[in-house]
């Protein structure tokens, strides 16, 4: 048994989706959550500074004492997460590009698949790969939602321009025939009644998350790191504006976020 935290960050408040099926999912587990409020979003920055900016985060959550790390970003686990897992090893290190491929291709019927995500995902090619390499016959179509993030950072989910810009992107790819359409990023499950609205219950949303809060739960208990059943604590940092996470912390999670710690990533 393990009573060491979980460590999960993203760019910003997207990954407190994966915080919160980590949560239901894993009752026990404590969790340590960074968002990098000060340089969101990543999707649209290099490889090279995503790289950087990930492990600089690595490195602030292994000064936590966590037992294994959740990148919920899927800009960083589309571009190098195998580069992390190398820079890091002893450290277990999980994503959500592949819980969200396996999702998928449970769920398609007609196999045509769908996928949204940020300009460095969907440039990444990874998802398509991924998908493909299990299942050559697929038909995989992208696109890029680079407005998506800063709307869910605003706050403005449920505002009428979102709604348009949904319209936007999203009625020339359901045109295509998918059955089927991946939220390659965390922020996106915060848009899902908006989305769901515009596309109708033809369309299957995938969210990542909750597979890889089991792929974690899986992890644990195969190398005897879980929990003891004491309870768990909750514990979130970020790199600015603590208190638009303390909000957007206690709104999404039902949890009574009480403190948002600032913290000076650039010294990792």
């Amino acid at each position: 048994m393990d009573k060491r935290p979980i460590g999960i960050f993203d760019s910003g408040v997207g990954g407190l989706t994966v915080v919160k099926a980590v949560m239901e999912r894993l009752s026990n587990e404590s969790i340590i959550y960074f968002g990098d409020t000060a340089r969101v979003p990543y999707g649209s920055k290099s490889k090279e500074t995503v790289t950087k900016f990930s492990a600089q985060i690595i490195r602030f959550l292994q000064t936590k004492d966590v037992k294994a790390i959740i990148i919920a970003c899927n800009t960083v686990n589309s571009n190098c997460i195998e580069e992390l897992r190398a820079l890091f090893p002893g450290l277990p290190i999980e994503g959500v590009v592949e819980p969200g491929v396996r999702m998928a291709l449970k769920a398609t019927e007609n196999n045509k698949i769908g996928i949204i995500g940020t300009e460095a995902t969907v440039a990444s090619g990874k998802y398509p790969q991924l998908l493909k390499a299990e299942r050559p016959e697929l038909e995989v179509y992208d696109r890029a939602c680079p407005l998506f993030v800063p709307l869910v950072e605003e706050g403005w989910a449920q505002h009428k321009i979102t709604k348009e810009v949904i319209e936007e992107y999203l009625l020339p790819l359901a045109s295509t025939g998918i059955d089927s359409l991946i939220l390659g990023c965390t922020h996106y499950p915060m848009l899902t009644e908006q989305i769901g609205k515009v596309l109708g219950p033809s369309i299957q949303l995938i969210n990542p998350a909750t597979e890889a809060a089991f792929n974690i739960k899986r992890l644990l208990k195969s190398t005897d790191k879980q929990s003891d059943g004491e309870v768990a604590t909750y514990k979130f940092y970020v790199s600015d504006h603590p208190s638009r996470m303390q909000k957007m912390a206690q709104i999404f999670l039902d949890y009574p976020v009480t403190q948002v710690e600032k913290v000076d990533i650039e010294s990792y």
